[in-house]
Formats: structure tokens, C-alpha cells, sequence
């Protein structure tokens, strides 16, 4: 579709997609309208509140060059090489993500990435409606209403179709479920988080490895920390909601002494460099941790999902943000492509949302990698043969990790040759101790009689071009 000046595209929510969505949309000449509950975090400041660090890979990038942002989101992030992994035994030991610096991940700061996706959506013509909390939406009149929640001040607006990108609560999804069920369901994951802080080192630095993602794996529960540019680290504890089957649970911990007896047991490295762990423990809550399934994203032409707002993911694969960020650069590129909204909309669903499921998927199954494998013998053998079969097989053997975050590889591409890769890693290292005692004439035919050459992607499509470059 052409831009109509007539039209305007509503989006709720302001936050990381729906203000990159607003950039690319304003930028390809639609008029755009963003409206969101929160006030301006340009004026007021970011509100922190429960955030996990935000991990930022090639899908991410790549929406971000469609925005013209790239230069800027990097300047303010923290490459991450590999995850360093410390042992309960006190050692540690990195494992690269991909062959060297050109593969690895970033870590962004949620609030200042917004600031930059509000900045580039406001510069691009986009209009941004704040303290405007999605209340009601009548579909047959289409017309919704927002409502400042400071002084219960009531907005009518007329929209030509509504892009709900107001997160995992998404009032929007709830307006239009009401509507026409969506086949909503959510899952606990049965574990939680807390965060806490690993301030700068008293020189200023870095109090630990500054470029990796540090991981306290401990089998059914785990540690990380990402860093900052601040030269901090924000860590997070994801434990089993409720003890038992010999791991803790956060039922079991109840106040700052009894948790920092657990760190002192499990992660005494990690309470050595938070000197405000019982003022962290006291004052951030328990955060949850679910995934959000729909069967069906859109209400014909009159609005769609995106985001977290369609399928809310646990963090584990760092894939959240990104994940969203490429449903908005395909929501874009279908409506450039369409004759009218719905068929956008439904060529946007049918491309995303198998790929959403994959996605989670994997996140769920990264956990278990995290919290369990990355110190067992046998994953770290299959990792020194996932990395020998790379080089050896370049264009038939990428490791599942890289074709999520250092690919563009549909998430669903990712998962089946995964499975396929898994079983072949599984089967060459069986009975051996040693990367040397692997037969690699035999691991080279697997993976030439098992594996397609895998087509560099572009994703159906290829690139969104906005009409501004």
C-alpha cells in the first residue's frame, strides 16, 4: 500500500517496539500515532522496575540499521564474547558464542534504547500521546479511548486500524479477544527472578570480566550477569518458585539473611562483588516468568499484535526484544507490500507466528541448557565438535545459536536443523572423552548426508526500505 494521508496507523504502546514500529512506519511516509499509559521517560526519566538485561543480536541490529539507529544503540553497549561460566567448584571458563569478535551480542540498556526509539519515531513525523491508557475500543465504530490515569481525564480517538504493542498485559489483545477469541493461554514457567547489582570496581573499571555474560549454573536453578556501561553488572537469580527436589525456592527465602546464606553456599565469587546485596534483596521484588501462546494475532484489518503483546517469551535465548524487533520490520514491509490492512495482517501472522513458537521454544529449552549442561562433560565434548563441524562444513553445519543470533535464519529453519544437528552431535560423541577420540570421517558423512547447504537468508522479503532510506 501506498501511504495515505487520510489513514493514520494507531499504535498502542511506546515502548521498545512501538516506537521502533512508529519510526519505520513515519518513515515510509504514513501518519502515525503512539499512545501510551506512561508518562514521557524524555522528561520524567526511564522507569526501571523489573527488567532483565537486554541482549541485542543480528535481528535486533538489522531493524535498528532500518531505523538509522545502529551507530547509536552501539555506542552505548557492552559486547558480550561468550558465556563465562563459573564453576561450583570456583573455576572459569569461557565459551565463545560464534568463531570470534564479529560473532557476539550486546548488552543494551532497556531504558536508553527506548529514549533513542522515541527520539527517531518523534524526528521521523511520528505523533506520541503519553499518560493515555488504552481503556476501551468499539471495533464496529472504531474508535477507542484512552485515559490519563492522573486526573481520570477521558480521550476519544477515530483509527483506521490499532497495532497493539503494549507488552504481555496488552489491553489491546484483551479489547480484541472479547471480540474474537484468540486461542489465548498463558504458561508459568514455575520459576522466577530477582535482580541485583554489581556496582563499578573502586578504580572505576569493571569489577569482573566486563565483555561476556556471566552464568553460576547450578542445575535446576542459576545466576547470571550482564554488564553495563556504567562498568556495573546487573544480576539476576532465577530460582524454582516453591523449594524442593533438592533446589531452593524463592518460598524459601524469605528475608536478605537466609538469601545471602544461599550465595555464600552457591555463588560466593558473586557475593563477593555486590556489596549492596541485602539493600538489592530487600528492595526488588520477585519477578514472574510465563509464556504467551496465541492461535491468531489480528481482527481482520481493524488491528493487529506484536511483541510481547503476541507471544511473551522467558529471556533465556536473549530473544525478546529481538524477536519483536523483527515482527516490526516484517509488519512493516507486509503493509508496504499489501493491497489493504487485513491482508497485511494476515500475511504477518502467517509469517511470524510459527516462528514466534519456535522462538519460545528454544528460550525454553536455552534454560535448561544454562542451568544444567554448560558444565557437563558431555555438552562441553559436543560443543568442541559443534565448533570443529562448523569450520569443516561451513555452509551445511551452523551451530543453532548462531543461526538465531548471528543470522537472520527463519526461528523455525533454526529449530528443525537444530534437531537435526543435536541428534548428529549426540551420535558421533557417543562413548568418547575426547574431542580426539571423536571419528570425524564419520561425523563429516552425517552432516553431509543429514544436512542441506543452508541459503544465507533473507527472510521473505528481504529488507523493508522506507522511502527516506
Amino acid at each position: 500500500m501506498k501511504p495515505d494521508h487520510r489513514q493514520t496507523l494507531t499504535i498502542a504502546g511506546a515502548g521498545l517496539a512501538g516506537a521502533l514500529l512508529a519510526a519505520l512506519l513515519a518513515r515510509a511516509g504514513w501518519q502515525v500515532e503512539v499512545f501510551e499509559k506512561r508518562a514521557d521517560p524524555r522528561e520524567v526519566g526511564y522507569e526501571g522496575g523489573r527488567s532483565i538485561n537486554l541482549a541485542l543480536a543480528e535481528r535486533g541490529l538489522h531493524a535498528l540499521r532500518q531505523a538509522g539507529l545502529h551507530d547509536a544503540v552501539l555506542a552505548q553497549a557492552v559486547m558480550m564474547r561468550g558465556r563465562m561460566v563459573h564453576f561450583a567448584d570456583g573455576r572459569t571458563a569461557l565459551q565463545r558464542y560464534g568463531k570470534d569478535d564479529s560473532e557476539a551480542i550486546w548488552s543494551v540498556h532497556r531504558g536508553r534504547l527506548n529514549l533513542l526509539l522515541l527520539d527517531a519515531a518523534q524526528a521521523a513525523g511520528a505523533k506520541l500521546h503519553f499518560h493515555a491508557r488504552l481503556d476501551h475500543v468499539d471495533f464496529d465504530a472504531q474508535r477507542a479511548r484512552f485515559i490519563d490515569d492522573r486526573d481520570g481525564s477521558r480521550r476519544e480517538h477515530a483509527f483506521d486500524m490499532l497495532i497493539g504493542a503494549d507488552g504481555a498485559g496488552s489491553a489491546l489483545r484483551g479489547a480484541m479477544h472479547a471480540v474474537a477469541p484468540l486461542g489465548e493461554r498463558f504458561e508459568s514457567l514455575g520459576h522466577g527472578y530477582k535482580e541485583l547489582e554489581i556496582p563499578p570496581a573502586t578504580d572505576g573499571g569493571f569489577r569482573i570480566e566486563a565483555n561476556a555474560l556471566h552464568i553460576w549454573p547450578r542445575g535446576r536453578y542459576m545466576c547470571i550477569a550482564l554488564p553495563n556501561t556504567e562498568r556495573t553488572f546487573t544480576v539476576t537469580l532465577f530460582l524454582p518458585q516453591h523449594a524442593g527436589q533438592g533446589a531452593p525456592g524463592f518460598d524459601a527465602l524469605p528475608d536478605a539473611t537466609s538469601a545471602r546464606t544461599l550465595f555464600e553456599y552457591d555463588f560466593a565469587d558473586a557475593l563477593a562483588n555486590i556489596p549492596g546485596f541485602d539493600a538489592d534483596w530487600s528492595a526488588h521484588p520477585v519477578g514472574q516468568l510465563a509464556t504467551l501462546y496465541l492461535d491468531r494475532w489480528h481482527l481482520d484489518g481493524r488491528a493487529v499484535l506484536l511483541g510481547d503483546a503476541a507471544h511473551a517469551m522467558v529471556p533465556f535465548h536473549g530473544q525478546g526484544m529481538n524477536c519483536a524487533f523483527e515482527d516490526c520490520v516484517a509488519l512493516a514491509r507486509h503493509i508496504d507490500d499489501a493491497d489493504d490492512f487485513a491482508a497485511a495482517f494476515a500475511a504477518f501472522e502467517a509469517e511470524r507466528l510459527p516462528n514466534a513458537r519456535a522462538i519460545q521454544q528454544m528460550a525454553l529449552e536455552n534454560y535448561l541448557e544454562m542451568r544444567d549442561r554448560v558444565d557437563d562433560a558431555d555438552y562441553l565434548l559436543q560443543r568442541d565438535l559443534e565448533r570443529l563441524l562448523a569450520i569443516r562444513h561451513p555452509e551445511r553445519f551452523v551451530p543453532r545459536y548462531s543461526m538465531v543470533s548471528f543470522r537472520r535464519v527463519p526461528y523455525a529453519t533454526a529449530l528443525a536443523r537444530g534437531r537435526v544437528q543435536r541428534e548428529l552431535l549426540i551420535e558421533a560423541t557417543r562413548g568418547c572423552l575426547r574431542i580426539e577420540d571423536v571419528d570425524l570421517a564419520a561425523a563429516d558423512a552425517m552432516a553431509m548426508a543429514r544436512l542441506e547447504p543452508l541459503e544465507e537468508l533473507p527472510l521473505p522479503g528481504e529488507t523493508f526500505q522506507s522511502t527516506t532510506g
